[in-house]
């Protein structure tokens, strides 16, 4: 008589990998602006920043990108999201517009427990803005994620 069934068996294995996390490290700063003349301003990922249409830099040791810290599971890819849209900026009663977001990365590899992702954009000045410290009323969101 033939066989009529047979039985494997099998084991169930997962392995959990460390989350995905970003944490901000340093927040954005354009430093010292002079905007009588409206124009642009660029803060570039290397901290470095240029100036357009009338803008001119003062004060630039303290102008730094934003730099947030990512980790995860070593040996995983991941990709990164900046702002798209344009952010505001106030001092209360006047705004300040915030655009054109660029990172260095926009994907990697985790090689190590945790890399640095620099953030840039640009200031959109109008002319005569009232001197004071412009800020944005809610964080900028990046978002990190595993491909």
């Amino acid at each position: 008589m033939a066989q009529t069934s047979a039985t494997a068996t099998f084991t169930a294995s997962v392995n959990i990998v460390q989350p995905i996390a970003l944490q901000t490290t340093t927040n954005m700063n354009f430093a010292d602006v002079d905007a009588q003349h409206g124009g642009q301003v660029t803060l570039n990922t290397d901290n470095s920043r240029t100036a357009s249409g009338g803008a001119i830099l003062k004060d630039s040791q303290s102008a730094t990108a934003a730099n947030l810290q990512v980790s995860g599971q070593n040996g995983y890819a991941y990709s990164v999201q900046i702002p798209e849209q344009n952010i505001k900026l106030s001092n209360g009663a006047t705004e300040i517009t915030l655009k054109d977001f660029k990172t260095e990365v926009e994907a990697n590899t985790l090689n190590q427990d945790s890399q640095t992702i620099k953030v840039g954009a640009t200031l959109e000045l109008e002319p005569g803005l009232d001197p004071g410290i412009y800020s944005t009323t809610t964080p900028i969101a990046v978002v990190v994620s595993y491909n």
